[in-house]
């Protein structure tokens, strides 16, 4: 098994076949946005190949430098589920990237029947090397848990590594408007949006 990065032309389609529909829409950026952070070499859309077969799908978001690599969506194709997929994408990832970060919902977010889902997937995220970080964050309105893999042990270098991810794409008003990373203690959460930093860029 290898991992392959995607041309505009294989995102788009995996965008439209998969991804579409398996994200709900608060949580998916726009395939405009994907598609300009690739050509600015701040996105590494990758697939888990096996003799040319497409089995899962990792979406890698960089800082400028590419050295912060946040985890942004990860799958395993519809009929490929519970076969150690994802532990075998997230082994590969580890060869790739030495530090990711990984924003998994958080368990009281979202519909209460769903909370043993995102239990479920923290736990998949542990079992794999990763560790909860000593905070939480919020995106577009979406409570998450955060969680990292690498070598670095202090929280806070690693929460201003996490931070340089978005801040090298959004603007300070979009930072404002949407990203709470971390989110305070007792800090509500904003309301749920559409990803959509196309309107204020």
């Amino acid at each position: 098994m290898n991992l392959r990065i995607l041309s505009r032309e294989e995102l788009k389609t995996l965008y439209e076949t998969e991804l579409r529909f398996v994200f709900p829409p608060e949580e998916l950026k726009s395939l405009a946005s994907m598609e300009r952070m690739m050509a600015d070499g701040r996105y590494d859309p990758l697939v888990l190949e096996d003799g040319g077969e497409t089995l899962g799908y990792a979406m890698m978001w960089l800082d400028r430098e590419r050295r912060g690599a946040l985890l942004d969506y990860l799958g395993v194709l519809r009929g490929r589920r519970n076969s150690g997929l994802g532990s075998r994408l997230l082994a590969l990832l580890e060869e790739r990237y030495p530090e990711i970060f990984c924003e998994s919902e958080a368990p009281d977010a979202g519909a209460p029947g769903e909370e043993g889902l995102r239990r479920r997937r923290l736990a998949f995220y542990e079992r794999n090397g990763f560790r909860r970080l000593g905070y939480d964050c919020a995106m577009f309105g979406v409570h998450y848990q955060a969680l990292y893999r690498g070598p670095e042990k202090d929280d806070g270098r690693i929460l201003e590594r996490h931070q340089r991810v978005y801040r090298d794409h959004f603007s300070a008003e979009q930072m404002e408007r949407f990203i709470q990373l971390p989110l305070k203690e007792g800090e509500p959460v904003r309301p749920r949006l559409r990803w959509r930093e196309e309107e204020t860029v």
